[in-house]
């Protein structure tokens, strides 16, 4: 039996790229998301770098301490429960680092990239279209706003994220989860396309966009999963969907 995992059910001897989410102390200071590629058990966590290239630790974002009050409670819920189906222990946040797993890490991100800019009465929203979604499609939202605008800084409020800003936030969408869950990929898509594409970008913006409506090449079927490979892989079907009401 391998040891007891650290903070959300981060095991290093499994898999040593994971996320830390770290909260000063005090009641102020943001709320620091960084994505970590590996783990040095003598030194423990690296702090982020705001570099861009390679880098072992990647600060995603820098979240305003009110709006991570706001979200840490549900998002603690929705981990939890997934956790107790694996068989893992519980996790909590705490004063400081608290590492996660790298697939749970990918979606906290993303709902934080949805909120950082937003009224924040739109939280509550946010945090409602977000459990809505399924895990495979949060993961799937989280790389493709990260391939394109994943820097804690020079990504913000640009592109992907901020068409995720909008897509669950400032255009809320109401109805059964299928229904929620189509309207929100439609959205992404939607106000990406808006979004001209900048000069001196190693990818088309308007292509990762376009990503959406391509998938329904496949005849509405999401692809074969490999079990030989990770989960995130996979584009959802109702990404699928969604994307064919664009096309």
């Amino acid at each position: 039996m391998g040891a007891k995992p650290q903070g959300f059910g981060f095991r290093p001897e499994e898999s040593e790229h994971h996320f830390v989410v770290t909260v000063p102390g005090g009641s102020r200071g943001d709320v620091l998301i960084a994505e970590h590629l590996s783990f040095d058990p003598k030194t423990g966590h690296a702090a982020p770098s705001l570099g861009v290239g390679a880098q072992d630790v990647r600060l995603r974002v820098a979240l305003p301490r009110a709006k991570w009050t706001a979200v840490a409670d549900e998002v603690r819920v929705e981990f939890n429960r997934r956790l107790r189906k694996q068989g893992l222990p519980p996790g909590r946040w705490k004063r400081g680092d608290t590492p996660v797993t790298r697939l749970l890490g990918k979606e906290v991100t993303l709902l934080a990239w949805a909120v950082e800019d937003a009224d924040p009465a739109l939280v509550p929203a946010a945090v409602r279209n977000w459990l809505g979604l399924a895990p495979e499609e949060r993961w799937w939202l989280f790389t493709m706003t990260n391939a394109a605008t994943g820097h804690a800084l020079h990504g913000r409020n640009k592109g992907w994220r901020k068409a995720v800003r909008f897509a669950l936030t400032e255009n809320p969408v109401t109805g059964d989860r299928h229904e929620r869950q189509s309207e929100i990929f439609r959205l992404v898509a939607g106000e990406e396309r808006s979004e001209p594409p900048r000069r001196g970008r190693s990818r088309n913006r308007e292509e990762d966009a376009a990503a959406l409506s391509s998938r329904a090449a496949t005849g509405g079927r999401p692809p074969r999963r490999d079990r030989s490979r990770s989960q995130e892989d996979a584009t959802p079907s109702r990404v699928v969907a969604a994307g064919r009401s664009r096309a």
